[in-house]
């Protein structure tokens, strides 16, 4: 892990009654992924890979409130600033720049705010979780606890 050597951000938030969010922190890193000269994406995903999240992905985050119940998940930024909206709609929004990385327990909201354009991030999820896409959608709540209580924490760090 590069960057300062300073532990994570910590951000709970609470149920609002549509998105569950977690009784697990948010973690936020900030400046931990190098951002030297090659390919930043591709360093971010074999750090995660070599911390046991795989499934990588390349891309940016949903313009709607949306969670996960069946998977954590870790957002590593490599270009352009990501502004993120997490723990619903009366949540926070988190301005990250390159070399930041988030982890997202199961079930915590998060939505793109008005990203900058050529922002990009790199996603990842702990090996053999598969994420669900949930939206608070009226009568998934009993699935989603169900789903969020089986899931176990994940067993490394992404960074």
């Amino acid at each position: 892990m590069s960057g300062t050597g300073t532990g994570p951000e910590r951000h709970l938030f609470e149920d609002d009654g549509t998105i569950p969010n977690s009784t697990l922190p948010l973690l936020l890193w900030r400046g931990v992924l190098p951002m030297g000269e090659g390919d930043a994406a591709a360093a971010c995903e074999a750090i995660f890979a070599s911390n046991g999240w795989g499934d990588a992905w390349r891309w940016g985050v949903y313009g709607y409130h949306h969670f996960h119940s069946t998977a954590h998940e870790v957002l590593g930024v490599v270009r352009g600033e990501a502004r993120i909206r997490f723990g619903g709609p009366n949540g926070e929004i988190l301005v990250m720049h390159p070399g930041d990385v988030v982890l997202i327990p199961a079930g915590v909201g998060h939505k793109d705010e008005g990203s900058s354009e050529d922002m990009l991030v790199v996603g990842a999820y702990p090996d053999g979780q598969k994420p669900d896409m949930r939206r608070g959608a009226p009568g998934e709540r009993p699935e989603v606890e169900e789903n969020i209580a089986r899931l176990p924490r994940w067993e490394r760090l992404p960074v």
